[in-house]
This record gives structure tokens, C-alpha cells and sequence, in this order.
């Protein structure tokens, strides 16, 4: 029989939360700051609080009771020697009721509404009168449903007072410190003043992130996001790869040669720093970023030419058939006349068909593999994979990732990793969460690329835009129409892209009018791909699907429907599928307002940045401004440690000084840097290995 004195106590409910929220050790209770902070320091008379004000009164309760009706709500009344206060609550239970029993003195604190019945506040804080008053603010801090507020603040006290917020920064480093204020306060000093202010201290003084106590621990949090992916880097160089080599006369020569046009200044460049990278027998970890259209599939082939060449296999994963699709299309007509073998792998394919690419794969007969998710699937075993290039990388999720480098492992060998983004990465991006990868950036366009003209058009004007539309089809040109749903939604009153595309079918007679969506069958999807990319159909109405990857240059209209829904990465990508031709091209973005009021600030925002510039890395800039960090990695940094309390737009000083000092620390303070990462991270940097 098991011993019921040492098994473990179940967790309360707020112990659940509080794990749920990442509040596990004293540091992290430490670490987990206030969002705002009332002032529970003094008392008011009721007739001073103003409508709107918070307020703080003691007075006794001179009537409550349950009041009936459809909807039963506990009413108390009080009266101080100045005014009288209804107190109301929807939500009660029996606590409250003997709270304010008639005679009781109390002490509620809530905002002040006026009106007919008189002056009242809704669900207002309640407590014996008379106790003692706080000698500072009192903090608010983040929680849930399951963790109140009295709970939480008695936790992140316990956690104050017991963390270990010994120094753990070099006198060197703090004599770098951006800010000579700063480089007064230590962690314990800055965390005291943000979780209890005193009264001298202003509201606007503490949201004020220019203070030396908030400088102090953005600084922390940045030198421990540097030090943990300098550690993830420095892990990664002490392993072995295989050293690819090009050779006089070799495939990437022939490959050259063969193509049927020339590279660009900026595609010659990274393509050296990759054949620089794949010669060392350290893997490369390296992030070839380029604008769309920029040319970095042909960059990939090299590089896959020199695995190849030097009798090792390579895969190349995309996150969608489509884009694997015209990813394999391009490769096998650029490889297969050199004798290389190219194989395919998705989902969707056709159980003997897959039972002989998987041979082909195993033997080494393929010496590149092109797909989907199916190419990290259990059953495909390479004879000897050296090369992975991921193609639209933050699509795909950590576990993704390592999946891949596992089985490229089983060698014996560690991979080298070729990720591509066509969202190309902003400075202070790449400086913070990508500093543990190499970049190349591919700035230039191939020649013959014609700029975009972007429009912005009010629905009202649809009409105008298909007869415009009709113009176009009429001297040979053809037209995207991108619509953000495929059915109708009773959430969101969207147009769709069934309904598109019966009325641009029925507007546009004798025009072929496509219709592609995700839920399609793939043979569908291939057979209406086929009929565009051909020239037979003047008229794509598409959701998302074709946002990266599709290459017809004869298209030269993008209308992107409801484009206020859409991010402004996502609007950038949809655009770049026009203008690959000799042809003027536009993009039209269309958008609706909501009873014809305005767009919110956040959809002018996006749609102004698109109207404005072409340009992707500004594009990415102010994507990064809009929607900050988070949202902008996407599931590259899936388990991530987002950055709590330091902002890439306003704190670049500092993360230059973290990204001076990381190398520093290691190689001359390595029990300080290991005790700061384990501060602030924890476990959390677990996801570098990806």
C-alpha cells in the first residue's frame, strides 16, 4: 500500500494558474511587474470623489438586501457626514452579504458614477473600516479568472523578499551601462520600485520606461537573450558537418553555365557566403533573406548543386504543395538535364507513387528531395542527407525544425541548414532573435522586374474597378482577385471566394473566371494552376493560397479584397505576385468600412505602409512597429522567449551594449553568465537547439 503521507498535495486552483502563467520560482514572481497600481493611500469623503474618479471612502451601511427581478442584484447603501453611496453588485455571494450588513462600517473603493438614483458604485472593492492605509501604491499585476488579485500580490511578495537577486553583472559591464542613472540601480533596487512605488512617485513616472529602474531591467533581459543564443551558436560550431566542396568543372559550374540567365551582384555574393559556410565542417546555420522575386530559389539550387556534387543528397522543404510545387518545377528544369535526380514528396500523393519515391530516397537514387511536411515524416529515410533548406522558415514550427535536423543526423553527421524568408527580417530583429544565425540578404531585384503601382479603393467602387478589370483582359493581361474567406462567415460580414467568383464570372462574360481555395482536391488545384499559368484563364479569384510561390508573369493585376484584414507582410507577399513581366503592373487594395465609418488606425496603418513603398525591408520595418515582436516571428519562435519588457523600437542602445558584452561575459565571467541566463530564462532557451 502506497505511503499517503508522501504523496504529492494536488495543486489549488490558483497554484494551477499561477504555473499556467509561468510563475513557477521566486524569480519569476519577482519578475512578473504590476500592469497598473491604484491609490489605496488615503481616504475621501464621498461627496469630494468625482464622477469617473476612482475613489477610497469609509462610511457605515445604513440599508442592503437582495433586490428582486428578472436579473437578482445585491444593493447596499452607506452614508458618510457628507454624502450617501449605493453600493451594486450583479455577481454576489453570501461573503458580501455579511459584509455589508446593516450597522456594519465599511471601507469600498470603486468608481464614482452619478445619476437619477443618486451617487453609486458597481462591484466595488469592500473591507472593514479603520484598518491601517498602505504606505504606497498598490500594484495590479496580470493573472486570471482562477487567481485573484490579494492571492497574486501576497505571492509576488513572498517571491521578492526570497529571490536571488545577487549582482550578476560584471563591474565592467555596469560601467557600460547606456545611461550613467542607471548604472545606479541594481535588479533588487529597480524590482522593489516597480512593485511598490512610494507616494512620492507619480502615476506617469512609473509608466515612464526611460526611468534608470525600467532601463536597468531591459538591459538584464536583453544581455540574457544574447547570452543564451551566443550559447546555442558556440554549441552548434563545436559539431561537425560534412565540407561540401565545388569543384573545377563541377555541377555548380555546370549549373551556372546552364542557366538561362545571368545572377545578380547581391545573388553572387550570398551565394559565396554559403559555399564558404558548406566547405567548413561546422554546420551552417544560416537565414538567406531577399524581397519577393528576389531570386533566392536559384541560390538554394547552388547550394544543393555543391551537397550534391559532392556525393551527399539535400531536401528542400515548403510549407504548402503549391509553393513546393513550383519550387520542384524550377529545380528539376534547372537540374535534371545535368543528370540530377529529383524526387517529390506530399501528403497527398498516391501510395504507390510515394512507395517509390521513398526508395528512390533511401537508396540515394534522389540526390534532392522537394515537399511538403511529408519529407520529415517517420517513413522517409535518407541514405545520406547533408543539406535542408527551408523555404518560408517562420511557417514552420520548432519541433518542425528539429524534426528535420534529427533525421538528417542519422548519419552520424550534423546537417547544414539553409532556412529562406521572403519577409525579410528587420535590423533590430535579426540583432536580437536571429542573432543566433548567420543572415545573407539578397538586396537586389533581377533585372526586367517593373515597380508596382498600389491603389487603395473603396468598395463603393467596385463596379469601376471590373470594368477596368475588363480593359485589362482585353490587351492579353491577366488578374488576381484574393478574397479572405471561402465561405460565408455569419462572424465576419466578408465577401467570399465563391461568391467573387460567380460575380466576376457573370460581369465578365467570355472570360474564363478560376476558382482556388485550400480545401480544394490537389488535382483540381493543379488542373485550374495549370490553366493560369498557361494564359487560358484570365481570372484567378483565390484565398490565401497563392500567396508565395506562384510565378506567371503575364499577371499584371493583384485586387486584394477586404485588404484591411489582411497583415501587411501577408499584403506585401500577395503583391509581389504581380509585376514579373515586361508589363506595367497594380495592385489594387480594396477595402470596406464597417457601416461606412472609418478603418481603424491599426488597417490605415498597414494599408498607407502599402501605398507608400515597394520596398520590403520598410514594409518589414514597419510591420515589426505595427504588431511588434510576437506576432511578427510567427512559429519560428513557437516556445519562444519573447521579449517582456524590452521594445526593439525604442531600446536598440541597449541591445547593442547586451550584444557587446554576451561574448565578453561568456569567455571571461562564465559563472555569471550562466547564473544571469538561468535568472531570466530558465528552461525557456531550449528552442535555440531548433
Amino acid at each position: 500500500m502506497p505511503d499517503v503521507s508522501t504523496a504529492p498535495k494536488p495543486l489549488s486552483p490558483a497554484q494551477k494558474a499561477m504555473r499556467k502563467l509561468g510563475l513557477v520560482r521566486d524569480i519569476d514572481l519577482a519578475l512578473h511587474l504590476p500592469l497598473r497600481y491604484v491609490d489605496e493611500t488615503r481616504l475621501q469623503r464621498i461627496a469630494d470623489v468625482r464622477d469617473g474618479e476612482m475613489g477610497q471612502v469609509e462610511g457605515t451601511v445604513v440599508h442592503s438586501g437582495v433586490m428582486p427581478g428578472a436579473r437578482r442584484q445585491f444593493k447596499a447603501l452607506i452614508e458618510d457626514n457628507s454624502d450617501t453611496l449605493e453600493l451594486r453588485f450583479f455577481t454576489f455571494f453570501p461573503s458580501h452579504q455579511k459584509a455589508l450588513a446593516e450597522g456594519n462600517q465599511v471601507r469600498v473603493r470603486g468608481e464614482m458614477r452619478g445619476g437619477f438614483a443618486g451617487r453609486q458604485m458597481l462591484h466595488p472593492t469592500v473591507m472593514p473600516a479603520g484598518g491601517p492605509l498602505p504606505q504606497s501604491l498598490t500594484p495590479v499585476y496580470p493573472t486570471s479568472a482562477q487567481l485573484p488579485q490579494v492571492y497574486l500580490r501576497r505571492a509576488v511578495e513572498r517571491g521578492l523578499s526570497r529571490a536571488e537577486l545577487s549582482e550578476t553583472l560584471p563591474p565592467e559591464a555596469l560601467r557600460d551601462l547606456p545611461g550613467r542613472e542607471t548604472r545606479g540601480w541594481n535588479l533588487r533596487e529597480a524590482l522593489r520600485y516597480l512593485h511598490h512605488p512610494t507616494l512620492d512617485v507619480s502615476m506617469a513616472a512609473l509608466e515612464d520606461q526611460s526611468h534608470p529602474a525600467w532601463q536597468r531591467l531591459k538591459a538584464e533581459e536583453l544581455l540574457a537573450q544574447q547570452l543564451s543564443q551566443l550559447t546555442a551558436k558556440r554549441a552548434r560550431d563545436a559539431l561537425r558537418a560534412p565540407a561540401l566542396h565545388t569543384r573545377p568543372g563541377g555541377l555548380h559550374e555546370k549549373l551556372l553555365a546552364a542557366l538561362p540567365f545571368a545572377l545578380t551582384g547581391a545573388q553572387r555574393r550570398v551565394g559565396e557566403e554559403i559555399a564558404r559556410d558548406l566547405a567548413r565542417r561546422v554546420p551552417m546555420h544560416r537565414l538567406l533573406q531577399g524581397d519577393v522575386g528576389s531570386g533566392k530559389t536559384v541560390v538554394s539550387a547552388l547550394a544543393a548543386a555543391i551537397a550534391i556534387d559532392s556525393g551527399w543528397q539535400c531536401a528542400l522543404m515548403a510549407p504548402t504543395e503549391i509553393l513546393a510545387e513550383q519550387h520542384f518545377a524550377k529545380l528539376v528544369g534547372w537540374l535534371e538535364p545535368l543528370g540530377i535526380t529529383v524526387a517529390w514528396l506530399t501528403g497527398s500523393q498516391k501510395t504507390k507513387q510515394k512507395r517509390d519515391m521513398l526508395a528512390q530516397v533511401e537508396s540515394g537514387a534522389a540526390q534532392l528531395v522537394v515537399g511538403t511536411h511529408a519529407v520529415i515524416q517517420d517513413k522517409v529515410k535518407f541514405k545520406n542527407l547533408a543539406l535542408a533548406v527551408i523555404d518560408e522558415q517562420h511557417r514552420f514550427g520548432v519541433a518542425q525544425r528539429l524534426a528535420l535536423r534529427e533525421k538528417m543526423s542519422e548519419n552520424g553527421q550534423e546537417p547544414h541548414m539553409l532556412m529562406m524568408s521572403a519577409t525579410p527580417i528587420p535590423r533590430t530583429l535579426a540583432m536580437s532573435y536571429y542573432a543566433d544565425l548567420d543572415v545573407s540578404t539578397i538586396d537586389e531585384l533581377p533585372p526586367g522586374r517593373t515597380p508596382i503601382v498600389t491603389k487603395l479603393l473603396s468598395d463603393s467602387r467596385r463596379d469601376e474597378l471590373i470594368e477596368r478589370i475588363g480593359a485589362q483582359l482585353a490587351q492579353g493581361r491577366q488578374v488576381y482577385w484574393v478574397c479572405p474567406l471561402i465561405e460565408e462567415s455569419e462572424a465576419l460580414d466578408l465577401s467570399n471566394a465563391t461568391a467573387t467568383h460567380a460575380e466576376l464570372s457573370e460581369a465578365l462574360p467570355g472570360v474564363m473566371v478560376g476558382l482556388l481555395h485550400s480545401r480544394m482536391p490537389v488535382a483540381e488545384k493543379k488542373a485550374v494552376m495549370q490553366l493560369f499559368t498557361e494564359g487560358v484563364m484570365g481570372v484567378l479569384v483565390s484565398t490565401t493560397v497563392i500567396e508565395v510561390g506562384v510565378d506567371v508573369p503575364n499577371a499584371s493585376l493583384m485586387v486584394i479584397e477586404h485588404a484591411e484584414r489582411f497583415g501587411l507582410s501577408q499584403l506585401h507577399q500577395l503583391r509581389g505576385r504581380v509585376g514579373r513581366g515586361a508589363a506595367a503592373s497594380a495592385c489594387v487594395l480594396l477595402y470596406s468600412t464597417p457601416d461606412g465609418g472609418r478603418l481603424g488606425e491599426t488597417a490605415r496603418e498597414r494599408l498607407r505602409a502599402m501605398a507608400d513603398t515597394n520596398d520590403g525591408f520598410e514594409i518589414a520595418r514597419r510591420d515589426l512597429d505595427i504588431r511588434g515582436p510576437g506576432e511578427f516571428l510567427g512559429a519560428r519562435q513557437s516556445g519562444a522567449p519573447l521579449l517582456r519588457f524590452a521594445d526593439l523600437a525604442t531600446d536598440t542602445h541597449l541591445l547593442e551594449w547586451a550584444r557587446a558584452w554576451a561574448p565578453r561575459m561568456l569567455d571571461q565571467h562564465a559563472h555569471l553568465a550562466q547564473r544571469h541566463t538561468e535568472r531570466w530564462l530558465g528552461g525557456k532557451s531550449d528552442y535555440l537547439k531548433a
